[in-house]
């Protein structure tokens, strides 16, 4: 028998989108819907394509929320077989995207025709939302969507983020949430000179190191029922001038808070203003909110997609709010309740990413019947 969700998997899989490309893979979309009955309404910003497609009018709007750009294949020559070659081995689907998230897509198109062809006078609507824009900065991608419908006076009821959930096994996760994230880039400044000369010179990474140090050592918060505490990383540091004998007058460092609802961008930009100044330190920095935090408590998109997912999976999934961040953060705007269900993660922006072939038929059955019991068919 025909496998219709992984025939379209392989076909997104082929298009190179990485991002902001989308490479046809909404065409793909629009071609399969349209002639069911789908209305396509589609947002161009910039390079970034995005696609609201929508069946019904009425009350309530339950939405399924995804991406077709990924991110860069990385070494070609790590690859066991061409990323934009959908390959089948060891009882998996190989690919760029295989699992971030062009096996969710897929799962949500085949879902909502089965849906539409079961329920062809069904009550309320269902749609997808779909950006190009998502791996990238996500300036021109679901926000501006959001912006547009936010404009219109529109909103959605329920929304499904098809980002890989799974942690070990599929099922094993639902996201009711993600943590926030801050991003700073800390310069301190000191003199520059000879090395052989300290007396005259003020070295900027000796300055800044306890600093970093009391950070990276902090507890910012001990996180919640939903939340793991919040975390402190630093991704980049730059100092010198490449020659071995000047001590740096100035070091650049790059840090990141992936942050809960217990600690806001204002409380952690105070601390680290606190630990700064309390070393004594001469600096600049510039702050990026990339994004706020989000919770959906267990109201009925949550208990609905539990329910689902362990009629098809035999998992019981935990629901919590750990990973990085998603369009969720956007949707929450015009949304009260985005949850995240999809496939197990382990190889998202890896080489050799895949999805377990026995995923992909359950995820959009998984998706199906969330549609059908939330717009109340079922």
């Amino acid at each position: 028998m025909k496998n219709e969700t992984l025939e379209l998997a392989r076909a997104l899989i082929r298009r190179r989108s990485i991002t902001p490309a989308d490479e046809g893979c909404q065409k793909l979309i629009v071609d399969r819907l349209a002639p069911l009955g789908f209305e396509p309404e589609v947002f161009a910003c910039g390079e970034v394509t995005n696609l609201f497609i929508r069946h019904g009018r009425a009350k309530p709007l339950v939405v399924l929320a995804g991406h077709t750009d990924v991110v860069p294949p990385g070494p070609i020559e790590k690859w066991h077989s061409d990323p934009f070659e959908p390959t089948e081995r060891d009882g998996k689907l190989y690919g760029r995207g295989a699992a971030d998230m062009k096996a969710s897509i897929a799962a949500f198109v085949t879902a909502a025709e089965r849906f539409v062809r079961e329920f062809p006078d069904h009550p309320g609507s269902i749609a997808l939302l779909i950006t190009s824009d998502e791996e990238g900065p996500a300036v021109d991608g679901t926000v501006r969507v959001v912006e547009a419908m936010k404009a219109r006076g529109e909103a959605i009821d329920y929304c499904i983020v098809g980002e890989p959930s799974s942690s070990e096994r599929f099922g094993d996760t639902i996201r009711n949430g993600r943590r926030g994230s801050l991003t700073a880039r800390l310069v301190v400044h000191g003199i520059q000179g000879h090395v052989a000369y300290p007396e005259r010179v003020k070295n900027a990474v000796h300055l800044a190191a306890p600093a970093i140090a009391e950070m990276a050592g902090a507890e910012w918060d001990r996180g919640n029922e939903y939340f793991p505490p919040t975390t402190f990383q630093v991704s980049n540091i730059h100092a010198g001038t490449g020659a071995q004998n000047i001590v740096p007058g100035q070091v650049s460092v790059d840090f990141n808070f992936r942050h809960s609802t217990e600690s806001t961008p204002e409380s952690l930009k105070a601390r680290v203003a606190a630990i700064l100044d309390r070393h004594g330190l001469e600096y600049t920095i510039d702050w990026v909110v990339g994004g706020k935090p989000f919770l959906t408590t267990r109201g009925r998109l949550v208990e609905t997609l539990t329910r689902v997912v362990r009629q098809v999976s035999g998992v019981t999934p935990e629901v919590n709010c750990a990973g990085g961040t998603s369009d969720g953060r956007f949707l929450i705007d015009i949304c009260p309740e985005v949850a995240e269900f999809g496939p197990v993660n382990r190889s998202i922006h890896k080489v050799n990413e895949a999805v377990a072939l026995a995923e992909i038929e359950p995820l959009a059955e998984v998706y199906r019947l969330a549609l059908a019991e939330l717009t109340g068919a079922a």
